[in-house]
């Protein structure tokens, strides 16, 4: 056993705990990421807006790959800290869960409280510059290399670069992403630009431009009616949906410190939209607050309908989903202290946002709905046709339940030996050809394999009870083994990863586009919880002849060398004498004459970009012999579909996340509702960034 005592004990000191594991700070390393890093700097200059020392910011995507944040807010404080004995601009920006959002002497609301987004900023950034206008003077602090200081200190303070007014203030951040840390570093002009808007909505008076300058592109937002208007957007963003009635249902009220706004809409879709934010944060998970939503609506509207005669039975009564059907909302508080989970803010836990939005939802809608009792009667309308359609689809969900055993014997499922879900998974193919070659090559005792025959039903254009008449859906709930709708149970999941594995052509990309549409409307906890996955095989083989110093057989040969090298240097460490001496000359490697010429094989290719950087890799050092393109799965042999796309050692999966609520419910109604022109031209806009991200 290897000697663990305390020596071995890394102790990361500061912001270098960020740089070894950011993506506990900021959720991943990829585009959502790169892109939280404005977010965190933006949510200080919406700070100060809730403490109303703020009415514009500026927002700047940089030539040169930066950004810089400007708010006109009160400017970091830039006196001496009391125990850190530094600027306290600079212990903001270098010291983690530092910040003047744990009392509410400073911020009585605020969106940060954890202390750690400016200096996670820092920590993941190459350069940062910290400009702060107060008191009449303008100071400056710069950072390099994860947050290291590099400006000067004057007697003890910051260095004054200029002066200003007295009532100019406010604070400007310049950052540059880490591009060894980061996958990508190029923002995306159109995801802050949704961002910005959101957050216009949600500021009523503030006033937020935005510019890139690689483009020349300057756009202004700014909104009055809040979230109301923000419901009307919303409906407008999906072309073929209809509203029940014209004007978004507006209410809001204040239980203890907490500030209660909330905006609701009813429409022809048949699945709920609910977007929730605290303290101006998307909590993209919900929380507590929309609990209390819900629970209100559904006292409310359950005593409406017992009142008007909607419910005949004695123990009848709308379900939460009855009487959300349709709905497209926004749940919106002001906490003074809120809990979230997670420095990400994915989801609320504050009990006491429950009982507040509770209270006053009930308290204001009923009001409303007193004064406008045509408008009940539209929603109560709905709930009914919900709950007939419901009890319909309970018969027909039942009936499938029962028949489960029988789908799953029938069904061409190919299961795998082992019972444990934890290290099982499932292959989703499309058609009985690549389901042979998967099954041959898979390993049985960890992989599944079901085929399917032909496209699955379009669910967003579907009821449930239609939805569970296609035999395709019915294979894959039985082998699932969760459930569906009010039945799902994801602890009862068979698997650890569901992979959609489909060609590389159109109809592939269609079964794949059903496929994720189905389990995000009717199994969207198999996305949430990460479950769902899509396999990438390779588009080409090249078969292709190099000089040996560039070879793949060049970089594996130096591979054992060193590992046989560092073997030896083991063995003979502890030892002496004639055993050392003789552990390392049988583990060395021994010396062989090295190799030239040149020498021939193969490598996988996932697409055209990859092929296109290989010919310019092989350029002067060789040459191409063949070139095969993979059509379809089909056309892989056993050896080569686990070597490129089973083997776990090898292979590469695409985990299907969602990282924003509004885009993904906006885009899937676009992409698979009925109107086409709207998606033809998303389709043709989107085409060139190669995947979607929702």
């Amino acid at each position: 056993m290897a000697d663990y005592n305390g020596s071995q004990i890394v102790v990361l000191e500061g912001l270098e705990a960020v740089r070894k594991r950011p993506g506990m700070y900021i959720g991943s390393t990829g585009k959502a990421g790169l892109h939280h890093l404005v977010w965190e700097i933006l949510d200080n200059g919406i700070d100060e807006h809730l403490a109303g020392y703020c009415n514009e910011i500026n927002i700047t995507v940089r030539k040169d790959g930066g950004v810089t944040v400007e708010d006109h807010g009160r400017g970091v404080p830039v006196d001496l800290h009391p125990t850190k004995k530094i600027p306290a601009a600079r212990v903001v920006y270098t010291v983690l869960h530092a910040g003047g959002k744990f009392e509410n002497s400073a911020y009585k609301v605020s969106g940060g409280l954890h202390g750690v987004g400016a200096s996670v900023v820092n920590a993941l950034s190459t350069r940062m510059i910290v400009e702060i206008k107060r008191n009449g003077n303008i100071y400056m602090d710069e950072y390099k290399d994860g947050g290291k200081p590099v400006a000067k200190l004057v007697d003890g303070m910051l260095p004054i670069i200029g002066t200003c007014k007295k009532s100019d203030t406010g604070t400007k951040v310049t950052f540059y992403p880490d591009g060894s840390i980061f996958e990508t570093t190029d923002f995306k002009a159109d995801t802050i630009c949704k961002r910005l808007k959101e957050v216009a909505f949600l500021n009523k008076g503030l006033t937020i431009t935005f510019t890139d300058e690689r483009t020349g592109d300057t756009k202004t937002y700014y909104e009055e009616n809040g979230i109301k208007s923000f419901i009307t957007y919303l409906v407008k963003q999906v072309p073929d949906l209809k509203t029940l009635h014209d004007e978004p249902v507006y209410i809001e009220g204040k239980k203890d410190d907490i500030e209660v706004e909330v905006a609701f809409q009813y429409t022809s879709s048949y699945s709920e939209q609910i977007n929730s934010y605290c303290n101006r944060i998307n909590v993209v998970d919900g929380g507590t607050h929309v609990t209390g939503f819900k629970t209100a609506l559904t006292r409310v509207i359950n005593g409406y309908a017992k009142e008007l005669g909607y419910l005949k039975g004695k123990d009848d009564t709308f379900d939460g989903k009855d009487i959300r059907n349709g709905i497209v909302a926004i749940v919106s508080i002001k906490h003074p202290d809120p809990q979230f989970e997670g420095q990400t803010k994915a989801k609320l836990g504050s009990t006491d946002a429950k009982f507040a939005v509770d209270e006053v939802m009930a308290a204001e809608v009923t009001r409303f709905f007193d004064k406008n009792v045509e408008l009940l009667k539209k929603i109560l309308d709905n709930s009914q046709r919900s709950f007939n359609a419901r009890k319909a689809g309970d018969k027909a969900r039942t009936a499938v339940l029962k028949q489960l055993n029988d789908v799953d014997t029938k069904s061409k499922l190919a299961a795998c030996s082992s019972k444990k879900p934890s290290e099982c998974e499932v292959y989703i193919v499309e058609g009985d050809s690549a389901g042979g070659t998967v099954k041959t090559a898979r390993n049985r005792q960890t992989q599944a394999v079901l085929p399917l025959r032909g496209k699955i039903i379009n669910v967003e254009k579907a009821s449930l009870e239609r939805v569970l008449q296609n035999n395709e859906i019915k294979s894959m709930i039985a082998a699932f083994g969760c459930g569906i709708a009010e039945e799902f149970d994801i602890t009862k999941l068979r698997y650890d990863k569901i992979i959609i594995l489909t060609d590389a052509d159109v109809d592939g990309a269609h079964i794949s586009t059903l496929l994720l549409t189905f389990f995000y409307r009717f199994m969207p906890e198999l996305i949430t919880e990460g479950k769902i996955y899509r396999g990438l095989p390779p588009l080409y083989k090249a078969d292709y002849e190099i000089n040996y110093e560039d070879s793949l057989t060049a970089e594996k040969d130096r591979a054992e060398e060193e590992a046989a090298a560092a073997l030896a240097a083991a063995g003979a460490k502890g030892k002496k004498g004639a055993a050392a001496k003789a552990a390392k000359t049988e583990k060395a490697p021994k010396k062989t004459e090295k190799k030239k010429g040149k020498i021939r094989e193969n490598r996988y290719l996932m697409d055209d970009f990859e092929l296109e950087k290989f010919r310019k890799f092989i350029e002067g050092k060789g040459k191409i012999f063949g070139l095969q393109r993979y059509k379809g799965l089909g056309e892989m042999d056993a050896q080569q579909l686990w070597e490129t796309t089973l083997d776990p050692e090898q292979r590469v999966l695409a985990q299907v996340t969602i990282s924003d609520a509004v885009e993904a419910d906006e885009v899937t109604a676009l992409l698979m509702g009925s109107v086409v022109p709207p998606r033809r031209a998303f389709i043709l806009e989107e085409a060139r960034y190669a995947k979607l991200d929702i």
